[in-house]
């Protein structure tokens, strides 16, 4: 026998019943409410914690991130203040620079750093002479800053054209071209007196797109230099394998000339030069034995290094040069400019920061320092 209850249907002979409910039946039974609302609060509930916790998360790794970037940022500051204590430490106990020393050496710095350890992360120091490079700015007389700088422009002309043979790709530029235009935008003159033929002043580049103005002043970084007429982005950067010339010039070596002039000397310090710079030193048609003395430089025994550079005219002891001469007034054996490459390595996270620095005496009490003259961070 079945009884129909309307929704509740019985089963005789059965252990079980089976109720069904109806849909409308639920909404009127304060049972069923209460489980929809806390279904409907529970779930709610879930989502906000769960964006909370996402939202927490995020902020706990944007806060270690930025926590990290900072460390980075004085883990390499440091770096940079360790390097300046190494180049005054040189500089009271030589009186002349080259890569035989301990700022030239990574071990040695490697050696630095460990004396100041970091709970975590790691250094690495790089410093390179500045007086290593052909200063651009020498290209032109200073402080008149009209006329070429003649033994400057010779020995530019070697090193463009060295340059140039060695890469098929560059075979179309012409050095005169890249020296006349160098010199104008050097030059303290704008008007239409460009330098030979092949010169470029400011009406030149107001005609490019976008169009922009000749300095005619000293070059203030080596990114301007790829602004000049002549000097295409292989020839600046890489062309066929073969560095460019922005990694062996440099804009800075600055020196007082009286108490209100300056110049440029652009003496090349024979013992840190690499060899695309070592070759233009010498005299033409002896640009192969530019090898010679990079090889020389770095001649060791047990000891230590054997040769002694702190004399100019050290190379005429190389073989095979000492018949040559090279004008005294083109190299040097010491510098005060330098470049310090920093990084600061932390949770795979990595930060540079690079300085040019000048070592100079302090007038009040005699001692050496370190000024930055350039500070840039990536």
């Amino acid at each position: 026998m079945v009884r129909n209850y309307g929704n509740i249907i019985g089963l005789q002979g059965k252990e079980r019943i089976i109720m069904r409910f109806a849909p409308t039946k639920i909404i009127g039974n304060n049972r069923g409410i209460a489980l929809l609302v806390t279904l409907t609060v529970i779930t709610v509930l879930i989502a906000v914690a769960l964006e909370m916790n996402r939202k927490i998360r995020s902020a706990v790794f944007s806060a270690a991130a930025t926590r990290d970037r900072i460390t980075l940022s004085h883990m390499a500051s440091s770096g940079i203040d360790i390097a300046k204590a190494i180049l005054v430490k040189d500089k009271n106990s030589s009186n002349y620079d080259s890569l035989q020393e301990d700022w030239a050496d990574s071990e040695k710095i490697s050696e630095f750093l460990r004396d100041i350890p970091f709970e975590d992360g790691t250094i690495t120091l790089t410093i390179s002479d500045e007086f290593g490079k052909i200063q651009i700015n020498s290209l032109v007389q200073f402080p008149e800053g009209q006329n070429f700088n003649e033994l400057q422009r010779i020995m530019w002309n070697r090193f463009l054209s060295l340059l140039i043979f060695q890469n098929e790709s560059l075979e179309d530029l012409e050095p005169d071209t890249i020296l006349n235009s160098v010199k104008d935008w050097i030059d303290s003159g704008d008007d239409e007196a460009i330098t030979g033929l092949n010169g470029a002043e400011s009406d030149y580049y107001q005609d490019l797109d976008p169009p922009y103005v000749c300095r005619n002043s000293p070059f203030t970084h080596i990114g301007e230099l790829a602004l000049v007429r002549g000097i295409t982005p292989e020839l600046f950067q890489l062309a066929g394998g073969v560095t460019g010339i922005s990694r062996y010039m440099t804009v800075f070596g600055m020196t007082e000339k009286g108490s209100t002039a300056f110049t440029y000397e652009g003496k090349i310090n024979i013992n840190t030069a690499d060899l695309p710079v070592l070759a233009a030193i010498l005299p033409s048609g002896n640009e192969d034995l530019a090898q010679v003395i990079y090889d020389y430089r770095q001649e060791t025994s047990d000891s230590g290094y054997i040769h002694n550079l702190s004399s100019t005219t050290w190379y005429k002891s190389v073989p095979g040069l000492s018949d040559i001469e090279i004008d005294p007034n083109l190299i040097t054996t010491t510098s005060d400019f330098f470049r310090i490459e920093s990084v600061a390595m932390l949770h795979e996270m990595k930060i540079k920061i690079t300085a040019v620095v000048k070592r100079e005496k302090i007038k009040k009490n005699g001692k050496w320092t370190c000024r930055i003259l350039r500070w840039e961070t990536e």
